[in-house]
């Protein structure tokens, strides 16, 4: 039988621009004999940084009150503080509310916006600018769409509900329908579903098909195609393997534009360039809301700019 996990309590710091306070429980053994000591070892700030954070009475306990940096090792003793905030460039495109009630917010989210915050993207996140704008500090993702990725996200108002609809998205009971402009093959014989093994090794940058038993599931289907060679296809996921429709149209011989992983890795752009954004659409979500019964189904009003004006989209900005 599986062990329920224990909630973690309420930080007792007030969120910074829709960011959490981060939390750092003392393990069982160390390192380090002191509270300072443990967190220099543990933490990547520089110790004259940390040392600053303790004299400002920054780094509190759960009581919300600061802890002194010579506070003896303890295990189970939490500390709260806020992270140094790194810079980020503001990501200059809306990210529209498609739904709002007292359980969900559904957003149409941009290309080049992280879903929750991660790694370099701590404030130009969905999950930060909607709690900051909506006044909602409790709202939580219910599922992640990838930074590259435009389109629908759906978050939940009540982390007592989170749960409920997390599963709709683990047991594969929500419909899923994407867009992806890509090149046109007359080759290929559309529709088709793809099933394949799909792997992701941490560290690495892409996944990769291998030999064995299939994890991923891709329905594909041609939209429309025109005399430019590019053609729109509607992706519907039956499984959810990270990367899984770029490395199933990469397979099929028609990677979507824009993707700086498939088929090949291209080199890194500079922070703050948003040209050329993947052509990669969450255009539909449909489910049944497992608390009020009611069949939902929501449609992102975004186009994919390399099928409206491949112009602009192809052009050095």
């Amino acid at each position: 039988m599986r062990r329920r996990r224990t909630p973690a309590p309420p930080p007792p710091l007030p969120q910074r621009d829709g960011v959490d306070p981060v939390r750092v429980r003392l393990p069982a053994a160390g390192p380090g004999t002191t509270v300072r000591e443990h967190l220099i070892s543990r933490l990547s700030a520089p110790p004259t940084q940390l040392d600053a954070m303790f004299t400002a009475g920054e780094i509190v306990g759960a009581d919300g009150r600061p802890v002194p940096p010579d506070t003896p090792y303890a295990p189970g003793l939490t500390v709260w503080f806020h992270r140094d905030m790194p810079e980020e460039p503001p990501v200059p495109f809306p990210l529209h509310v498609v739904h709002q009630d007292d359980h969900l917010v559904v957003a149409d989210k941009p290309h080049f916006l992280a879903t929750t915050p991660r790694g370099s993207h701590v404030r130009q996140t969905a999950l930060a600018r909607l709690r900051h704008t909506l006044g909602l500090p409790h709202l939580t993702a219910a599922h992640r769409l990838d930074r590259l990725t435009a389109g629908l996200v759906l978050f939940t108002v009540r982390p007592e509900e989170r749960g409920a609809y997390q599963t709709l998205f683990r047991d594969r009971r929500v419909h899923k329908e994407y867009e992806a402009v890509a090149p046109y093959d007359p080759a290929l014989d559309l529709p088709r579903t793809v099933r394949s093994r799909i792997v992701k090794e941490r560290g690495v940058l892409t996944a990769r098909e291998v030999d064995g038993e299939p994890n991923a599931e891709t329905r594909v289907e041609l939209l429309a195609h025109r005399e430019d060679g590019l053609a729109r296809y509607r992706l519907v996921p039956g499984t959810g393997q990270t990367h899984q429709l770029r490395v199933h149209m990469g397979a099929l011989g028609v990677p979507i534009l824009g993707d700086p992983l498939y088929p090949e890795v291209t080199a890194p752009v500079p922070a703050g360039d948003f040209r050329r954004p993947l052509q990669l659409l969450a255009r539909g979500l449909a489910f049944k809301d497992p608390l009020t019964g009611t069949e939902r189904r929501f449609t992102s009003g975004r186009v994919l700019e390399a099928w409206t004006s491949y112009g602009t989209w192809a052009a050095d900005q």
